[in-house]
Order: structure tokens, then C-alpha cells, then sequence
């Protein structure tokens, strides 16, 4: 199993896409980082409680972007993925806010808790999600395909849920979230962690296997077809 991961992440590096194929794929990725960040900010307003510690329901959804980012570092390469981070930081502050307020009762143009949550989430994706590509690049050379996405998730999930709960929640106008976010984000970063251990880091290993299939197999399609152009412009009559 190893020895097939290793040989796919080697035929990623052999890959050329179009300027066409590029666009269409960052795109795509940037609009789901905008829901992923959108959904979880919402979601994070919501807690339960898990053996008898709270946490939210943003720790089920947000690792998604650490799985995306990590696959686009793998596939397009670090410059891609930082500009995917960088174009969906604002979208999803934007929108972010904008689902709060609408959803406040009765509805305001202002709220300071939906705001630092906004702004919260807006630090926290930048530096984490940067602080994964830096890492996931370093190790992305290594014949094991595990320790890039294992070390780059630990330690930018650890950088996110710092800022995001530090700066949303540490003498918030939320009593509750006031009181407990230590313990919330603690339990989130490890909800976090066992998510991605358990779900996510085995996902990435598959899609990376899908994902190489299909582009293989495209690029010799591709192949092939320069290989027949030649010999149907010879057959051509003048």
C-alpha cells in the first residue's frame, strides 16, 4: 500500500495542466472553502456535549478545509493553494457575518458577537490554513505520503482553534461561550484531531489514489490524441 501512495505522489509531479483545467479546479476549491468557513462559523454556535465536555458542531465540518488544502498543495502545488486561502478569506467573513445577522431575532445591522466570530474566523483561517501549506510542502518530498497531511493538520488545527476561540469567545458578550471556551476549543482540537485521524487523513489517502486514476488516465487520452493529430493531417487531400 505504501509503495503504491508513494508511486502516486511521484506521478503527481509529472502531471501538466491547461491554464483552462487550472482555473476551473482552483475556482471550484475556493467556493468550497467559502462554505466550509460560511457553514462552520454558523455551526460553532451551536454546542453539545461529548462525554461530558462541551463542544460545537464546526469541529465535524472545518477539518474539510485542511483535507482540501493539503490535496491542492499535492496536486497543483503551494503558490495554488495559498491563493485559494487568500481568495476565500474575505468571501467567507463576508458571508459569514451576513448568515448571522439575518439569523438574529429581530434582525440587526450590528451584532458584536457575530463580528468577532466573523473576524475570529477570518485570523484563524489565514494563519492556520497558511501555517498547513508551509508544512505539508516541506514534508510533501518525503517517500511516506502520511507525515505531510498527519503534521500539517496537527499543528495548523492547533494554530486555528488558538486564534479562532481566543478571539471569538475570551470576554465575549456570550456568557456561556465566555465561560467556557478553554474547554470548548480544547475539546475541539481534539474532536479535530480524531476526525482527521480516523476519517480524514484515511480519505485523503483514497482520493489521492482516485484522483491520480483519473488524471492519468486524462493525460494519456491526452497522448494519444496529439499522437493521432499528425497522422490525420497527413491523410487530409490538399
Amino acid at each position: 500500500m505504501h509503495r503504491v501512495l508513494a508511486a502516486i505522489i511521484f506521478n503527481f509531479h509529472m502531471f501538466i495542466f491547461t491554464p483552462a483545467q487550472q482555473r476551473h479546479a482552483l475556482l471550484w476549491l475556493t467556493l468550497f472553502h467559502i462554505l466550509i468557513i460560511t457553514a462552520s462559523n454558523w455551526l460553532v454556535r451551536y454546542p453539545f456535549v461529548v462525554f461530558g465536555v462541551h463542544t460545537t458542531w464546526a469541529a465535524l465540518s472545518y477539518p474539510f478545509t485542511f483535507l482540501t488544502t493539503d490535496l491542492t498543495v499535492r496536486i497543483f502545488g503551494a503558490p495554488h493553494a495559498r491563493r485559494i486561502i487568500l481568495s476565500a478569506m474575505l468571501p467567507g467573513l463576508l458571508f459569514s457575518y451576513l448568515l448571522s445577522i439575518v439569523s438574529h431575532t429581530p434582525l440587526v445591522l450590528f451584532d458584536s458577537v457575530a463580528a468577532r466570530i466573523a473576524l475570529a474566523s477570518l485570523s484563524a483561517y489565514a494563519a492556520g490554513q497558511l501555517l498547513d501549506v508551509f508544512v505539508f510542502n516541506r514534508l510533501r518530498q518525503l517517500k511516506q505520503w502520511w507525515p505531510a497531511p498527519a503534521a500539517s493538520t496537527v499543528l495548523g488545527n492547533a494554530l486555528d482553534t488558538l486564534i479562532f476561540f481566543s478571539v471569538a469567545f475570551y470576554t465575549s458578550r456570550d456568557a456561556f461561550m465566555a465561560a467556557h471556551w478553554p474547554e470548548i476549543a480544547a475539546v475541539d482540537y481534539g474532536c479535530k484531531l480524531a476526525i482527521s485521524g480516523l476519517l480524514f487523513l484515511p480519505a485523503y489517502g483514497v482520493l489521492l489514489g482516485v484522483l491520480t486514476r483519473r488524471l492519468t488516465h486524462t493525460q494519456a487520452q491526452r497522448r494519444r490524441a496529439a499522437a493521432l493529430a499528425p497522422r490525420f493531417a497527413t491523410s487530409v487531400p490538399d
